[in-house]
């Protein structure tokens, strides 16, 4: 059960029980689940992790187009400059997310994902 759902059952519970404070209790309420609203339509800005896997991304499809066959994560480290410093695990995840989104294949061959561009 989240927050807002959780005040919204207060707020009925409230306006069906015979409480004196009545009024105050649904203000105080509505008060949290108006801030509670407003909190989640603030839009939030991209970590610096993030805009640095986004550029990373990028380089990653030029490379693949560039290569135009099958590669596996090791090679990718082995032949571009800016992944050799990076992890196995961080560059399989950048790598998930655009076969996730539609910009590379992945395929295996004996148990080693392989990627390439669609």
């Amino acid at each position: 059960m989240t927050k807002k759902e959780m005040f919204t059952a207060l707020t009925t519970l409230v306006l069906n029980s015979d409480i004196e404070d009545k009024e105050e209790i649904l203000d105080k309420l509505s008060n949290e689940i108006a801030q509670l609203e407003k909190k989640a339509a603030t839009p939030r800005k991209p970590t610096a992790n993030q805009i640095e896997n986004e550029s990373l991304s990028a380089e990653i499809v030029a490379y693949l187009t560039k290569v135009d066959t099958l590669k596996s994560i090791k090679e990718m480290q082995e032949e571009v400059p800016s992944l050799s410093a990076l992890s196995n695990q961080r560059i399989s995840h950048i790598l998930s997310t655009l076969v996730n989104a539609g910009k590379l294949e992945k395929s295996y061959i004996k148990k080693t994902p392989f990627f390439c561009v669609k």
